[in-house]
C-alpha cells in the first residue's frame, strides 16, 4: 500500500508542476538601445524596471548580445536561443543581389519564413497548444504562429493580424500612427501590448519599443535627450505592467526586461565605399551604385564586405586588406576564419554572409556614402550614437532584468549570453527548446522550475 501511495503521491506533485508550467505567462520587453549601465546610472530615471529587479535579478555586467550587434539579428537570438551563425538573420532585413558585380543591399520587406532558419519561439510554442502575440518585434513577418501579431516591417499595419488591426482601429489608437513620430509609435505599440494582455491573455508575449534607440542614434547615449527617452520606456513598461495586473495575472507572469544591444558615442565616421570607388571597384552614376566588386555594407560599428566577381574575388580581397588594415578608425579586418568566434556564418555556410568585416574603432562609426574624397569626417555637431560593435566590446551589453512568477529574488548575475534568454522563457512555459545553444538559467529559477 505504501508504494501505491507514494506513486500516487509522485503522479499528482508532476501533475501539478506541469499545471503550474501550463498556466504561466511569459512577457519579454526590449528596450532598444537600452546599455547596461543605464541601470546604475544615477542619471537614468528607472523606476519600474529597477522595481522589478528589486524583486527579481538583474545582471550585474548586462547581457553580451550577438553580432552584429544590431536589431533584427538580436531580437532573433532572443526568440530562437542561437546566434546567427545558426538562425541566419544578419541585417534588419535580408540581403539581396541582382548579378555578379552589381551593388548589394538590404531590404527590410521579407518574411520570416525569408529571413529565419530556424524555428521561434512562437512556433515551439504553437505546436504545444499556447498561444502568443508579438507587438513590432522583427523577423515576424508572415508568421502563421502567432496568434496577435503587429511585426516590425515596412508598412507593418498591412501585415498585422486583422483581428487586431480591427479592435485597435474601433479603439482609435491607430488614429496618429501613420503620421506620428517615433515616441508616438512607441505608445501605439505599448497601447497594443496592453490591450492583447487584458483582451486575449497570451501565454507569450514579446514587445519591443523603439523610440530609445532612435534618440540616442540621433543625440548619442548618456545625453540628455537619451535619458529623457530612457524615462519614457520605463514608464511604458510600468503600463505593461499594469495591464498584467489589470488582467489578474501579475502572480502568473514572468516579466523579462532586456535590450538588443548597448551603444557608443561616436565623434567621427569612416567612408569604406568612397575608398573603394576612387580605386575602382565601386562604380557610381548620378550618386547611386551601378556596380560594386567590393562594397561595404555598414553596421555601425562594423562594415560588412562583399566581393561580387568569384573570378576577382582574391584579388579584390587583398586590395581591401590593403586599403584598410590599420587604417583610421579601423582596429581589424576579419575574414572568415575568424567568424566563428563571434558565432556568425561564413559565405560557405550561408549566401548572404560578407567575404571581410571592418570593425570600427570605438568612437568612430562606418558610413555607406561613396561620396567625397575624405575617409575621416568628424561629427561638428558634437556626439551622436551608434551600435553595431563586436559583441565583445563592453558598450554593446544590453540590460538584462527578470522578476516575477518563477524567479528566485536576490540572485547575483554578474553576465549572460542573450542566447540563454529562450530557453529559459521555454523552461518557465513548460515547453523544451531543443535547438538552443544557449544554456536555461537554473540559478535565477525558483525551486521547482
Amino acid at each position: 500500500m505504501s508504494k501505491v501511495l507514494t506513486l500516487v503521491f509522485g503522479l499528482v506533485v508532476s501533475l501539478s508542476s506541469v499545471a503550474s508550467a501550463v498556466e504561466r505567462h511569459v512577457v519579454v520587453i526590449t528596450i532598444d538601445g537600452l546599455p547596461s549601465s543605464y541601470f546604475n546610472d544615477p542619471h537614468a530615471s528607472l523606476p519600474v524596471i529597477r522595481g522589478l529587479a528589486k524583486s527579481g535579478v538583474a545582471a550585474v555586467d548586462g547581457m553580451q548580445v550577438s553580432n552584429p550587434s544590431v536589431t533584427w539579428p538580436n531580437h532573433t537570438t532572443l526568440m530562437t536561443g542561437v546566434h546567427p551563425e545558426t538562425h541566419g538573420v544578419l541585417f534588419n532585413g535580408g540581403l539581396e543581389r541582382s548579378s555578379v558585380t552589381k551593388a548589394v543591399h538590404v531590404n527590410p520587406k521579407k518574411t520570416q519564413q525569408e529571413l529565419v532558419k530556424v524555428p521561434l519561439l512562437f512556433d515551439v510554442i504553437k505546436e504545444a497548444g499556447l498561444t502568443s502575440a508579438a507587438i513590432n518585434w522583427p523577423c515576424t513577418r508572415g508568421s502563421t504562429s502567432i496568434d496577435d501579431n503587429f511585426p516590425d516591417v515596412p508598412d507593418e499595419i498591412q501585415h498585422s493580424s486583422p483581428r487586431l488591426v480591427k479592435e485597435l482601429t474601433e479603439s482609435g489608437v491607430l488614429r496618429h500612427f501613420k503620421d506620428g513620430g517615433s515616441i508616438v509609435r512607441d505608445e501605439v505599440w505599448t497601447d497594443a501590448a496592453c490591450h492583447v494582455i487584458r483582451q486575449r491573455k497570451p501565454r507569450l508575449l514579446a514587445f519591443h519599443l523603439l523610440n530609445l534607440d532612435s534618440t540616442h542614434h540621433k543625440y548619442g547615449p548618456n545625453s540628455a535627450p537619451g535619458y529623457t527617452a530612457a524615462a519614457l520606456c520605463d514608464a511604458m513598461v510600468g503600463r505593461v505592467v499594469k495591464a498584467i495586473d489589470d488582467a489578474g495575472l501579475r502572480d502568473r507572469t514572468t516579466i523579462f526586461v532586456v535590450a538588443d544591444h548597448g551603444f557608443a558615442a561616436i565623434q567621427k565616421s569612416i567612408s569604406p565605399n568612397a575608398v573603394l570607388r576612387r580605386e575602382g571597384l565601386i562604380t557610381v552614376e548620378k550618386g547611386k551604385i551601378t556596380s560594386a566588386r567590393a562594397m561595404v555594407i555598414p553596421e555601425g560599428g562594423t562594415g560588412l564586405v562583399y566581393l561580387t566577381d568569384p573570378e576577382t574575388a582574391t584579388q579584390d580581397a587583398e586590395t581591401v586588406r590593403r586599403l584598410f588594415q590599420g587604417a583610421e578608425g579601423i582596429v581589424a579586418v576579419l575574414g572568415p576564419d575568424d567568424f566563428a568566434r563571434y558565432h556568425m556564418p561564413t559565405p560557405a555556410t550561408h549566401k548572404d554572409m560578407a567575404n571581410l568585416i571592418l570593425v570600427a574603432k570605438d568612437g568612430y562609426t562606418v558610413g555607406g556614402s561613396t561620396a567625397g574624397d575624405e575617409f575621416v569626417v568628424e561629427n561638428k555637431a558634437g556626439n551622436t550614437g551608434s551600435h553595431g560593435f563586436v559583441s565583445t566590446e563592453p558598450k554593446m551589453n544590453a540590460i538584462f532584468v527578470a522578476s516575477g512568477s518563477g524567479i528566485k529574488p536576490g540572485v547575483k548575475l554578474k553576465s549572460l549570453d542573450n542566447s540563454d534568454v529562450a530557453p529559459t522563457a521555454a523552461r518557465l512555459l513548460g515547453v523544451p527548446l531543443k535547438q538552443a545553444t544557449g544554456r536555461i538559467l537554473t540559478e535565477l529559477l525558483a525551486e521547482g522550475d
